[in-house]
């Protein structure tokens, strides 16, 4: 197995020395680009898929890769418009968003399913991970695909953020997201700003209700803030409500991948 190894950072206090790579990920005829994460010490850990935002795997979500990996997990960042954009890596003007847009409508529910499958074969053949303990994080596309990959067996703990369409779209497939949350078999915490003006409430509402519906163990988190209010990139970036939502994700991950 081929790595190219890029840097290793030493953390101080609670974060750990970590590793990071650019790797590829067999999908059938395709190689998915990622961005790899890891501790650098020898061990056994759980693993979490970090899914971009429309705009590729930017700095801000390798950052979340790292960080991940800081707290002792191996984390993979794979990148979902390989087909379309190879290598897409924008940051947040407006013409950015029309770019990332116009990728984010030429992606497909079974182009996405595989390459969250193909992602979960190659973290299970790394000696580093623990097969039984994958789990999932995304952001806006990401939080709609991390709410896909919840419903996969491997997935044990999903955090979805300010997911857009999950009650609205399929990404092409016959059955809308929202419909298959009875398919979810882990946990999943849900992220969302009270302020979102890209994702009505009623949305929000209507997942939260169904996974009540289908007893999925969940929590449901809600914040004054506007979308995106995750990303210290971003202009609707709120410390306060980013802080909380972050311990919630160790909180997750600590409970159901260590």
């Amino acid at each position: 197995m081929d790595y190219i190894i890029l840097v290793v950072l030493t953390t101080c206090m609670t974060n750990i020395e970590i590793s990071t790579f650019e790797v590829k990920v067999p999908n059938k005829d395709l190689q998915i680009d990622a961005y790899l994460a890891q501790p650098a010490s020898e061990g056994s850990f759980g693993a979490v898929i970090v899914i971009q935002e429309i705009f590729g795997v930017n700095s801000h979500i390798r950052d979340v890769t790292e960080r991940i990996a800081k707290q002792g997990y191996v984390a993979i960042a794979p990148a979902f418009f390989q087909r379309t954009a190879p290598g897409l890596d924008i940051g947040y003007s407006q013409e950015d968003i029309q770019l990332g847009f116009k990728y984010y409508q030429q992606t497909k529910f079974d182009e996405i399913l595989s390459d969250i499958q193909a992602t979960i074969a190659y973290l299970k053949t790394l000696p580093k991970v623990k097969a039984d303990a994958i789990g999932a994080i995304g952001f806006c596309f990401g939080g709609h695909v991390a709410y896909i990959a919840a419903t996969l067996s491997d997935i044990k703990a999903t955090a979805s953020f300010y997911g857009g369409g999950i009650a609205t779209s399929s990404f092409g497939g016959d059955t809308l997201t929202i419909n298959r949350t009875s398919e979810i078999k882990g946990t999943i915490y849900a992220f969302f700003g009270a302020k979102d003006s890209l994702i009505p409430q009623e949305q929000n509402e209507q997942i939260e209700a169904e996974l009540k519906k289908h007893n999925i163990n969940h929590r449901v988190f809600r914040y004054d803030a506007e979308h995106g209010f995750f990303c210290d990139q971003r202009e609707s970036y709120n410390l306060q409500a980013a802080a909380d939502a972050w311990e919630h994700v160790l909180e997750l991950f600590q409970n159901n991948l260590k």
